[in-house]
């Protein structure tokens, strides 16, 4: 999943930015509105946060911007403000929910993954599989088999990504958009190593390979019961 965080504090940036990258969000960040403006536009997110005071373009103004130019992903305001009134403001902008400062930051997650389940395509399966191979988006739970497969954060966001359109071959830049913020993607070979091992953890064990190799194109999580790839 990639966020966008718009916050001006940079200690409060920082500290968020972190915690989600630990939780195995992707995230880029920006420090006043005109700039989320620019980066909400040039690129495709999941999930938006966004500070309501905010330099050069406030955060009601900017998320009515983003609905205007027809960005749905879900927005999760951050304010210092606990009025009723700031609050009706910030929905009536068309944000989805509303957090105060200072808030606990397992509060934080607790509600983007309940904006992100609310915006998943409905009926969007939380458990995929692909042969015998099923991960579980909620568990965050990864077996092959009766075989239990202990992923990183990052090996598990990958393989989701994969499996929510098994069999379709992926581009390392599709890929790399649903999992890295900007800044970190800058190698080339990135996804070739974590795809590496995955297949180490998922396929070396196993008869029937599961994640194969388009030369050229990119990987796909395949559906052919005679791949061997």
């Amino acid at each position: 999943m990639r966020l966008l965080l718009v916050e001006d504090d940079h200690k409060i940036a920082g500290y968020v930015k972190r915690g989600l990258e630990e939780e195995g969000y992707a995230v880029d960040a920006a420090y006043d509105g005109r700039d989320g403006l620019d980066w909400a536009l040039a690129a495709p997110y999941d999930l938006f946060i966004l500070d309501v005071m905010l330099p050069g373009l406030d955060g009601f103004s900017l998320c009515r911007e983003l609905r205007r130019q027809g960005i749905h992903a879900p927005v999760l305001m951050l304010t210092a403000r606990d009025a009723v009134d700031d609050r009706v403001d910030g929905l009536d902008a068309g944000a989805d929910d509303y957090l105060v400062k200072p808030f606990a930051f397992r509060e934080l997650l607790a509600r983007l993954r309940a904006l992100l389940r609310r915006a998943a395509d409905a009926p969007k399966r939380t458990v995929l599989q692909a042969g015998d191979l099923t991960l579980d988006t909620r568990t965050q739970r990864v077996q092959r088999g009766e075989r239990t497969i202990e992923l990183t954060a990052k090996e598990f966001a990958v393989l989701e990504c994969m499996m929510r359109d098994p069999g379709r071959v992926l581009s390392r830049t599709v890929i790399a958009d649903h999992v890295w913020s900007y800044d970190a993607y800058n190698q080339s070979n990135v996804i070739d190593v974590y795809i590496r091992n995955l297949r180490r953890k998922i396929d070396d064990d196993s008869e029937r390979k599961l994640i194969e190799t388009v030369r050229g194109v990119g990987y796909r999580v395949t559906v052919d019961d005679a791949a061997t790839a």
